[in-house]
């Protein structure tokens, strides 16, 4: 090899710009570009500084920032726990300037200047003017005069309502014969500039009041999980306004190498960081995990909010271990209401992961009717978090902006990368899969079939039935300033058989969505009804009772196969933990009852996660050669941690939170955490028990000071490997 070359083999320590741009591209809110404090207009001696005493100096400047100043509260960012100033863009605010003498209109000329990035341009928006002039204009940058004082000037700024997100440094430019002389650079003067639904001209903006209430001041939610026959919820801290998470949010961006010149703009924004917000291919902020072992992080289910997940990634910046679908939404919700996005957590009750993206969720069954998991790829979700965002679509035709849905669960891949979104819901909703982005996945996750099918030895396969109406049963998100369910399904699709439907199934199949349509249908000679109940206490015995029913002429013979199976919230099975076969005949017009008792013991052992088990039931009928189906799902129903204050509680006075859980599990559970949290008073707390006995009662006091008065959730979260998803919450009225 001839010197100065190098291994072709070998990654290159560094990519510069040379040979692509004039200059790097700028991809960092966090680095900084120096910029002259006196910029010469000519040729001064060297050493020399120009005489500048005769010319208007800055003295002081004043950005209003305190929360209980006009900047903030009109803003609606008095609840960051920031020191800076945080505006939201499209909206003017306030500003005071102390110069060393009177300010002279028709002789003196000031400015003020914004940067951002280590190479601010005009062009580009990273480098912003605001002079002066006489009335403010909504759609541009500039400064207005609304008092004189002596020596001291309040100025009026207006910002831009599609300027860029982020962390701004701020300047005051004086024009003096020699040059532009700056003020010193000062951290204490950068300014915050988000997102604004407020503001008309803003491509965020909501009319609503009670939504931007709910999707961008409330730091508190609702996510709903379980099944859609046992919904259940917890709660959790977005805490969007908390110390550090405004840095932190916008230092995702850093990390992805997303151009600032795009920081504007909420659909770029909103793609880059439901690629962020997972691990899969960037190293982002959470490692998702479903394998239901958990070594060096946390159990998913531990989390009670984003504030610890978010800090974490940002001072260590390594993924955050580990995280599911809810704390992937969680996450995202976040970051959108952070930035001003107005944002919410949904979940999809019985979502459909279509590989093939056929609109059908394939069971296969082998010659005799039994499940043949090794061919099964679909799969469905008991339930699936995903997020919506408020904005408008410039990229997609009038009509399809509002809320938007973003995905950052790592699924599927999208553009090389595991993200999905912003989808329209209108879009999914009508069928027009072709509007980007991800609009088929999405839809195919609320529309499809459960189809299955009877595949013989030499690889030939009959469908042998189908379930319609299963896939996208209950669609919910929290009501706004309620802590209450809203069914927001009518949003995804229209009623079932209805002709909206069928018209907007016709229209997604012409955009391009695959589906069998040849799916013969024929009458059975059997009926099959299955009951069990959806709610079985954690750790109880139960029963599966089946209800058969000859519809033909003749005599039946009916082989039936009972298989439960061990499943993950996402459909994926575990194990088989049961199996049951019996086989009878049932004489024309007649029906019979069968039973099988699950017994604890049965499922205990095997138990992950959420807790689900799923039924699949089949029978095989002779001599059509048809066959019954049924699948069923219970949820375990898990206890509750009972959380009950002590003391009065009063701003600046002690109090204790005393947190009780019983085990209800017979057997001991071990290695088990504790976490508790109350958003706007204590930042989560910590502890562990190695061992709890079967019927043992645990009691854990926290004690703390709270500082902020008024109506506050409390609420706490237990795990460990036996057992999962286990809550309690309370409210607290702090006087």
């Amino acid at each position: 090899m001839s010197e100065g070359t190098t291994d072709p083999g070998q990654k290159p320590k560094h990519l510069t710009n040379i040979g692509r741009r004039a200059s790097p591209l700028d991809i960092s809110n966090s680095e900084e570009g120096s910029i002259p404090e006196f910029e010469s207009f000519i040729m001064l001696p060297r050493g020399i500084p120009p005489k500048l005493d005769a010319f208007l100096e800055v003295l002081s400047v004043d950005l209003l920032r305190h929360p209980t100043e006009i900047n903030k509260q009109q803003h609606h960012t008095d609840k960051y726990d920031y020191l800076n100033l945080i505006v939201r863009r499209g909206q003017n605010f306030t500003m005071k300037i102390k110069f060393n003498r009177e300010y002279i209109s028709n002789k003196d000329q000031f400015w003020v200047e914004y940067l951002i990035g280590r190479s601010p341009r005009i062009d580009n928006g990273t480098y912003i003017v605001a002079p002066l002039t006489e009335e403010l204009k909504k759609d541009k940058w500039g400064a207005k005069i609304l008092s004189i004082r002596d020596e001291t000037l309040t100025l009026a700024i207006q910002s831009a309502p599609d300027c860029i997100v982020g962390k701004f440094r701020m300047y005051i430019a004086v024009m003096t014969p020699f040059g532009i002389r700056r003020t010193p650079r000062d951290p204490g003067t950068d300014t915050y500039i988000i997102f604004n639904p407020w503001c008309k001209d803003d491509t965020v903006y909501m009319e609503n009041d009670a939504e931007k209430e709910e999707c961008v001041l409330n730091d508190v939610g609702i996510i709903y999980h379980g099944e859609y026959n046992n919904i259940q919820h917890r709660n959790w801290n977005f805490g969007q306004f908390e110390s550090q998470i405004l840095d932190s949010c916008l230092s995702l961006m850093d990390r992805a190498e997303m151009p600032l010149s795009s920081r504007g703009n909420p659909v770029k924004i909103s793609r880059v960081a439901s690629a962020m917000i997972n691990a899969k291919d960037d190293d982002g902020v959470i490692l998702g995990n479903w394998t239901g072992e958990y070594l060096y992080g946390l159990s998913p289910s531990a989390w009670t909010g984003s504030q610890d997940i978010l800090l974490e990634y940002y001072n260590s910046h390594r993924s955050v271990r580990y995280g599911q679908c809810w704390v992937f939404a969680g996450v995202f919700n976040t970051f959108m209401r952070c930035l001003g996005i107005p944002g919410r957590v949904v979940t999809n009750y019985v979502s459909s992961h279509d590989n093939d993206g056929n609109l059908i969720t394939d069971i296969i069954l082998d010659e005799e009717g039994k499940v043949d998991k090794a061919q099964a790829q679909d799969s469905y979700w008991n339930y699936h978090c995903w997020n919506e965002c408020w904005m408008a679509r410039s990229d997609l035709p009038e009509g399809f902006g509002g809320w938007q849905v973003v995905d950052a669960t790592p699924q599927e891949t999208s553009d090389g990368m595991y993200r999905c979104g912003p989808a329209s819901v209108k879009a999914i909703k009508h069928g027009f899969v072709y509007l980007p982005f991800d609009s088929p996945f999405v839809y195919a996750e609320v529309n499809s079939d459960i189809v299955y099918w009877k595949r013989w030895r030499n690889g030939r396969k009959e469908i042998v039935d189908i379930v319609g109406n299963q896939i996208g049963k209950l669609v919910l998100t929290k009501e706004n300033g309620k802590n209450a369910q809203m069914d927001i399904t009518d949003q995804y699709k229209f009623p079932e058989g209805s002709e909206e439907e069928a018209i907007a199934l016709k229209a997604a199949l012409m955009y391009g969505t695959k589906k069998e349509t040849s799916i013969p249908q024929a009458s059975k000679d059997c009926t099959l009804q299955v009951v069990v109940d959806s709610k079985v206490p954690f750790g109880s015995d139960f029963n599966i009772k089946m209800d058969f029913g000859n519809n033909s002429r003749q005599t039946l013979n009916i082989k039936a196969y009972v298989s439960g199976n061990i499943v993950y919230y996402t459909g994926v099975t575990k194990r088989e933990f049961k199996s049951s076969t019996f086989e009878f005949n049932l004489d024309s017009g007649n029906y019979k009852k069968e039973t099988v008792l699950i017994k604890s013991k049965d499922y205990m052992n095997h138990i992950v996660e959420q807790a689900f088990l799923q039924f699949i039931t089949t029978a095989s009928i002779e001599p059509s050669g048809q066959i019954v189906t049924s699948l069923n799902v219970v949820s375990l129903i898990v206890p509750k941690l009972s959380i009950k204050v002590l003391g009065e509680p009063v701003t600046r006075n002690e109090i204790t939170i005393l947190v009780e859980f019983t085990n209800p599990v017979k057997r001991p559970l071990e290695n088990v955490n504790l976490r508790i949290e109350m958003p706007g008073n204590m930042r989560s707390k910590t502890t562990k028990y190695s061992y709890i006995s079967p019927n043992e009662t645990v009691s854990w006091a926290v004690k703390f000071v709270p500082w902020r008065p008024g109506l506050h959730l409390c609420f706490a979260s237990l795990d460990c490997d036996a057992l999962r998803q286990v809550y309690g919450e309370t409210e607290i009225n702090v006087r």
